[in-house]
């Protein structure tokens, strides 16, 4: 008796604390912590203990290291311009300091009692990770206002995996991609909130100008967020006009805060697209301002007429933005030189459109497209049976406003992926529940796990894994080998450039941020539409006949010249003109005023000295 009463207590311990434990993870805040600390956890061995290099493999990661180390050396917090990048005079940056701060300030902190390689590291590594906490906390928020404690913890649960997958959240990924993916989030938790409360909208506003401020890949759906609490407030009037008039207020106040505090102020007056400028800066101030007015003095109006007053504040944004910022209406790029565009945008993997991805790597299409359109079509389903019809009408137009999008540029399904999970949570849990009512129902139980896992795209994504994998031999794998030794951006195969003194470079646009990251010297090109003129510059070098690319190199004022024949844009400059500079030294022909440098064994790039021949 005396043996049994003690595993009796410690069985009764037990179940309280699980108990204790349950109720804990029935509450937001536990939830959220429990799974990002978890989540931060996984991605911090699994990502690191694979990793190379303390930087992320995109490009901007690499960009938006120059630009911080620049910002700390004590370049002006309203002085954009990458003074290495492109021709005399260098390049105007589009970024914005609001993601520059937080890395410099970490990198600052870590550098007090670490080297500064070190410091770089442990900052590129913390400030990804600990974005996964915001993101994470606005979609339980938004699963919680739509379905109760089992939304949120669907909501967490399946937006885990999209942020494991996506990497945006990674160590070293400090492109401002991951800021983008939580503003949106906040957005959309904000707009679920059932009892219309003035902070929530307050939020919202605020998240939609720290989205526009940090970078203009989310003003479609900022724009979409406004005109849905526009049209929510004609609606219904009295109802939603505390909502309105706090989205309105915030937005206008954050807007004209971020406006002077990141636009340099001899730019106050330029419309510029690609960035926070007088063109989105004055489109946000006056239409919430307008929105915010309305709210004031129209909500007691009948239907028809706040409608109209709707239709005056929507002609009195079209008519700014015909006056204001013209160009922004159609294509940011479409500016571009149509050599850029052929030569460069085209292979640009995150640019393309959903019709380029389908010819150039089909297996994908499932992983980026396939959760959106499964949550658009529950959406309209859900609509067409009345059930929820507000909160579905929401997400279906924020989420069919990012699918939209992605399917001209790809990178827009990250945003779309991340908002299906929402109305694919409510579909889990009706699923659920007709699963759990009848337990020996296969088909219902079928039902139930096959919407879980097309619910995740990286289910989609590991499906176009293996039939990508019974498309391929081993073969093609075997030859990525010698191609991944022949590198031209690490950081050995740039020491060459060590022998010389800083210098312009002339080099393919892969190569120009690692040479900026890695070296001191000038780059004519990096992948960034700004710099059109290095971009065409060392276009036409590699393009023209030796003889003729002398006088580019010379007008440019060129030092050294890079030859990465395994690069994709040199290998088509090469086609394109047999008897281009770039052909003629893939066949081994160097005029003499290149002297070659010594070249790094198992490297794939050949440098150049130029030395200008005498007129």
């Amino acid at each position: 008796m005396n043996a049994v009463q003690p595993i009796a207590n410690a069985s009764t311990v037990t179940a309280a604390r699980r108990s204790r434990l349950g109720a804990l993870l029935t509450r937001l805040w536990p939830a959220v912590i429990a799974y990002s600390v978890i989540l931060a956890a996984v991605i911090l061995v699994t990502k690191l203990s694979g990793a190379t290099d303390y930087v992320g493999p995109d490009n901007d990661d690499g960009m938006r290291l120059v630009e911080v180390r620049d910002f700390l050396a004590g370049q002006g917090w309203f002085d954009l311009m990458q003074y290495r990048l492109g021709l005399a005079g260098g390049t105007l940056m589009h970024w914005s300091r609001l993601i520059d701060l937080p890395i410099a300030s970490l990198i600052w902190f870590f550098d007090l009692f670490a080297p500064r390689e070190t410091a770089e590291a442990l900052a590129l590594a913390v400030w990804p990770v600990s974005l996964i906490f915001p993101a994470m906390l606005a979609m339980g928020v938004a699963g919680r206002r739509i379905g109760g404690i089992a939304g949120m913890h669907i909501a967490l649960g399946l937006t885990a995996p999209a942020i494991y997958i996506g990497n945006r959240f990674a160590p070293g990924a400090i492109d401002h991609h991951n800021a983008q993916l939580a503003l949106v989030a906040t957005m959309v938790a904000m707009l679920m909130d059932p009892a219309r409360r003035g902070w929530s909208y307050a939020v919202a506003g605020v998240a939609a100008a720290v989205a526009i401020a940090i970078g203009a890949e989310t003003t479609p759906f900022v724009a979409a967020v406004c005109l849905t609490i526009a049209l929510l407030w004609a609606w219904e009037g009295e109802n939603f006009c505390a909502a309105a008039r706090a989205f309105g207020l915030s937005l206008t106040i954050a807007i004209n805060i971020l406006f002077f505090a990141t636009v340099p102020p001899r730019l106050y007056s330029m419309v510029t697209c690609d960035n926070l400028s007088l063109g989105y800066y004055s489109l946000a101030a006056i239409g919430s301002g307008l929105l915010l007015f309305s709210a004031i003095f129209a909500s007691g109006l009948r239907r028809p007429l706040r409608f109209i007053a709707l239709a005056f504040v929507g002609a009195g944004v079209f008519g700014a933005a015909i006056v204001i910022a013209p160009q922004c209406l159609s294509d940011p790029l479409g500016s571009l030189d149509p050599m850029l565009v052929e030569l460069w945008l085209r292979h640009i993997s995150e640019a393309q459109s959903l019709l380029a991805l389908a010819r150039t790597d089909p297996t994908l299409v499932g992983a980026f497209y396939a959760a959106g359109l499964l949550g658009i079509a529950v959406c309209i389903f859900r609509i067409i049976q009345r059930d929820r019809v507000q909160i579905h009408l929401i997400l279906l137009f924020l989420l069919a406003t990012s699918w939209a999008i992605a399917l001209v540029q790809v990178r827009g399904s990250s945003f779309s992926n991340l908002l299906s999970i929402l109305p694919l949570a409510l579909l889990i849990i009706d699923v659920r529940r007709i699963s759990n009512s009848d337990s020996e129902n296969v088909a219902a139980a079928l039902v139930y796990v096959t919407s879980v896992l097309a619910s995740v795209p990286a289910v989609w994504a590991v499906g176009g894994g293996l039939v990508s994998m019974q498309m391929e031999n081993d073969a093609q794998n075997k030859a990525a080998e010698p191609t991944k030794a022949l590198s031209c951006t690490s950081k050995e195969a740039l020491a060459p450039l060590g022998e010389l003194p800083p210098g312009l470079v002339s080099a393919p646009s892969e190569m120009g941020v690692p040479i900026l990251r890695f070296t001191q010297n000038r780059v004519l090109a990096a992948p960034y539409h700004r710099d059109q003129g290095g971009m065409l510059t060392e276009m036409h070098i590699g393009l023209a006949k030796p003889q003729e690319a002398e006088a580019f190199l010379k007008g440019a004022g060129v030092t050294a010249l890079a030859f990465c024949p395994k690069d994709l844009q040199t290998r088509e400059l090469a086609k394109l003109k047999p008897n281009g500079l770039y052909a003629e030294l893939g066949k081994g022909n160097i005029p003499p005023y290149l002297e070659p440098l010594a070249k790094v064994p198992d490297t794939g790039v050949q440098f150049f000295r130029y030395r200008p021949t005498a007129n």
